[in-house]
């Protein structure tokens, strides 16, 4: 099971989140749901930064998962907030990788210009859900430019990605995710 769950401080756009959810459930052949739990992370700002700690948010929702969780569900926190890890100046998402946790911003998504409702922020928002959630089911960044896990230092990068997995990285997942199975 994956769980994506909007985090964001402002409201939900239900029709994009609901198209990451779908996406999610395609690409890792595994039910996905819609979390509608309206906890938020707290202490995930960085005033000297004016950013939140990617990390810190991953903390939060792996404290934050269901007690009942299988050890196998994965959780996908969705936020508006702008996002740092100490050695990059921003970064789209974060993940654990092998782990459980993943979060993706939509707000550097919609730097050149583009407004919250406007299509190429979901379609940018899938792909790098997609590309978080990759890291968490153990695949690592590809050198094909329109995989999924390609790495994306910038718009036109997240825009040049599909919203799949190259053939490698889909036979990586698919080894990865039997070798899981008992």
């Amino acid at each position: 099971m994956i769980r994506v769950w909007w985090i964001g401080s402002a409201g939900e756009d239900a029709a994009m989140t609901e198209r990451v959810r779908a996406r999610v459930e395609a690409v890792f052949k595994l039910p996905a749901e819609l979390c509608c739990d309206a906890s938020r992370p707290v202490d995930s700002l960085d005033l000297r930064r004016g950013q939140h700690s990617s990390g810190r948010i991953l903390e939060w929702l792996l404290q934050s998962m269901a007690a009942g969780a299988d050890a196998s569900d994965r959780v996908l926190g969705i936020t508006d907030a702008d996002l740092f890890i100490p050695v990059l100046t921003f970064v789209y998402g974060e993940a654990q990788l092998d782990g459980r946790a993943a979060v993706a911003s939509t707000a550097r998504l919609r730097a050149d210009g583009a407004k919250p409702g406007d299509p190429l922020v979901a379609e940018r928002l899938v792909k790098e859900s997609l590309h978080e959630l990759g890291h968490a089911f153990g695949l690592r960044h590809c050198v094909d430019a329109r995989c999924m896990m390609s790495r994306s230092a910038s718009l036109p990068g997240v825009d040049a990605k599909r919203d799949a997995p190259c053939d490698d990285c889909r036979l990586r997942l698919a080894e990865r995710r039997k070798r899981r199975t008992p």
